[in-house]
């Protein structure tokens, strides 16, 4: 077992082990329980048994959770039990579902506890940590939510065995994304054979690439400056999800999107990282692209969070964990979108 410490603003720790869902600490009488329909009933089971919810709330699976009539209906749902202002709000499941119930409890009587038990790996080293929450909206993802650190986060890595293995290789993204931006050594960890649901390296590969997202949040809690590192590869897979109406899952097009941003980082000088791209994608096996235009994708980049008043911002890449916030002219964009089209559809 790992525990990781997350500071700042809120401080909390981030557990990583086996068999921890039937040993959560949850200190409230009131606790409500959000989780995905979909979810295996043994996970809701035992943490029923844990946290004693007065209310367990299904969702719908993955990104259909993420909306504001659902998250409407979860508010309902809160009023209705009589959760208190010193009750709490469990998110059970994997990233989308924990950034509902997050937001959800950051809204409800303007902030109740918060805890989450990410079940994906996409959950763990990413949602789960770090306190953003929210829901999307027809024009984009993520553009209504809240910073809203949770009490503590639970992951159990026997979760993870429950997995699909293309569910599980699109959240290695995520700590993929770690590897360039700040940890280079976990590279070669999330493409080796050797991690897997239940393979020797996987407590420790998923505990690392929770720690560097626990340092850059400790330091940078609302995004004023180094969190945005974190969205690497993230301007154009937002992109991805929006225009292929979530066809392709969010750590498929965050794999793209960093292929994409590489290409963008060598246009502009950075050293050529290509090949690591590549080489994850190559392992990953994302879903096909459909047919799609660099004029498809842009309107969806310029709504991107990191976008200003004179435009949109990319997290680049000078060399591996020398990431940098920067503009790219728009004949470069158009360019090197058509070259990483090409390059991955020949994947």
């Amino acid at each position: 077992m790992r525990q990781i410490e997350v500071g700042g603003g809120a401080s909390y720790r981030v557990t990583v082990g086996a068999g921890l869902l039937g040993q959560l600490h949850v200190p409230h009488r009131h606790v409500a329980l959000i989780h995905p329909e979909d979810l295996p009933p043994a996970f809701v089971a035992q943490v029923q048994a844990s946290v004693q919810p007065v209310v367990t709330i299904p969702v719908p699976a993955r990104d259909d959770c993420k909306t504001l009539t659902v998250l409407a209906g979860v508010l309902s749902t809160l009023a209705a039990a009589n959760i208190p202002r010193d009750g709490a709000v469990v998110g059970l499941g994997g990233g989308a579902a924990t950034d509902l119930a997050g937001f959800a409890a950051a809204s409800y009587l303007r902030g109740v506890a918060f805890y989450t038990v990410p079940t994906t790996l996409l959950g763990m080293v990413d949602a789960a940590v770090g306190g953003k929450t929210g829901v999307n909206l027809p024009e984009g993802k993520n553009l209504v939510g809240a910073f809203w650190p949770p009490q503590a986060v639970w992951c159990d890595t026997d979760t993870l065995a429950t997995l699909p293995s293309a569910v599980f290789r699109e959240g290695a993204a995520e700590a993929y994304k770690h590897g360039l931006i700040a940890d280079p050594s976990l590279l070669g960890r999330v493409t080796s054979p050797d991690f897997h649901a239940g393979g020797p390296t996987l407590e420790g590969t998923v505990a690392d690439a929770i720690a560097v997202k626990a340092g850059v949040v400790t330091r940078d809690l609302t995004e004023k400056g180094e969190r945005a590192f974190l969205n690497f590869g993230h301007t154009l897979a937002h992109a991805l999800e929006a225009v292929t109406h979530h066809a392709i899952s969010h750590g498929e097009a965050v794999g793209y999107g960093m292929h994409y941003a590489a290409r963008l980082s060598r246009a502009l000088g950075g050293a050529d990282l290509t090949e690591h791209t590549l080489t994850f994608l190559r392992w990953q096996r994302p879903a096909p692209l459909p047919p799609l235009t660099y004029d498809d994708a842009a309107p969806y980049m310029a709504r991107d969070k990191k976008a200003d008043a004179d435009g949109v911002r990319f997290v680049l890449l000078r060399d591996l964990a020398q990431p940098y916030l920067g503009r790219v002219p728009e004949p470069v964009l158009r360019a090197e979108f058509e070259g990483w089209q090409a390059e991955v559809r020949g994947l």
